[in-house]
């Protein structure tokens, strides 16, 4: 498919039989053109298809009417948060670009400053940026952040509770009778994968279940690495009866792993997750996990940063709460169980 070339101005003064001058009064909302002239040149530029170019608006204007949303790669948190970002910015004014930054790589530090380096100022007003790193900003450029590494500092910030999220997980594996827990952490560096392996340890000091730290093991938020992690816990011979996961996209990992090492879950081994994405209900078995409303996460960024723009003054920090959502991939811990792979699963599992 062949697409036209970009409309310019002076195409659409040629088709409406007036000057570019007067074109770019039309476009622009200024005095001195008769009406009907105006309807012409408004009906040239919507049979046209012009839109007038961010870069030259913003020169004349210093705004685009664009906002930005920065992720490191396009995965299915960021694409939550962005879903309800997207119906957040209908009626605003306001268009929504999104961006990706990181090229995918979790160790590109510095992905963010290099992203509002080429955008702010000249394609959008403002930008929310998702899970980053601290972040300077110059003066008169408005940024929020979404689950940034550091926790909330002097950035407007939105996040949800981790803390409680995690202990809801955990007391809900202690309450079907599991003590044996793992917990597959995020990322060290991320402030809500510290969260998150706090409130597993509160939860389990405050039912006086001591925490084996053999099951506590680093996963990454991603697939790949916690399927590795996963593998080295079930291999245990003491393995845990109930895995709580970092993210969903970690226990989706494990349950993968459970399967191809032979356990069956729930009946072998129970597992959750946190984050709720669409995914975590499509796996067998569903998945049970932590819910944080992220595309709420997203509309509330997306609106904390239009009232920043606009002089509107607000709390800017949003914390908001965690749900557990009850599946299938739990059940209550029975101690007649098989608890220990066959070797033969075992050996396989660990042979590489």
């Amino acid at each position: 498919m062949a697409f036209p070339q970009r409309v310019k101005m002076s195409d659409v003064a040629r088709a409406a039989g007036v000057s570019v001058a007067t074109v770019s009064k039309v476009i622009n909302g200024r005095y001195g053109v008769a009406q009907a002239t105006v309807e012409r040149v408004q009906q040239v530029i919507r049979e046209l298809g012009y839109e007038v170019s961010l870069g030259a608006q913003s020169l004349r204007s210093h705004r685009t009417n664009v906002l930005g949303i920065l992720v490191a790669e396009f995965e299915p948190f960021s694409t939550e948060l962005l879903k309800g970002a997207s119906r957040e910015v209908a009626g605003t004014g306001y268009q929504l670009l999104a961006y990706s930054g990181g090229d995918g790589d979790i160790a590109a530090i510095g992905w963010e400053r290099r992203s509002l380096a080429r955008l702010s100022g000249t394609l959008i007003d403002g930008a929310v940026i998702v899970t980053p790193t601290v972040v300077e900003t110059k003066q008169g450029f408005h940024v929020v952040a979404v689950d940034p590494h550091t926790g909330p500092s002097g950035l407007p910030t939105v996040d949800s509770d981790n803390f409680a999220g995690a202990m809801l997980a955990t007391n809900y594996l202690l309450s079907l009778g599991h003590r044996r827990i793992g917990h597959i952490s995020g990322r060290p560096d991320l402030e809500s994968a510290r969260l998150r392996e706090a409130g597993f340890r509160k939860a389990m000091a405050d039912a006086d279940v001591p925490v084996d730290e053999r099951l506590v093991r680093v996963g990454g938020f991603k697939i790949e690495g916690a399927a590795g992690t996963a593998a080295e816990l079930l291999a245990l011979p003491d393995r845990p009866t109930a895995v709580f996961a970092g993210n969903d996209l970690s226990a989706i990992s494990t349950l993968d792993v459970a399967r191809s090492m032979g356990l069956r879950v729930p009946d072998d081994l129970s597992v959750i997750g946190f984050d709720n994405v669409p995914e975590s209900a499509l796996v067998n078995p569903p998945l049970t996990t932590i819910m944080q409303p992220l595309q709420r996460m997203g509309a509330q960024a997306l609106r904390l940063l239009i009232d920043l723009i606009g002089g509107v003054e607000r709390d800017t920090h949003i914390r908001l709460p965690t749900e557990l959502v009850i599946r299938a991939s739990c059940r209550p811990y029975a101690p007649d169980r098989q608890r220990s792979l066959p070797l033969s699963n075992r050996t396989a599992s660990t042979g590489g």
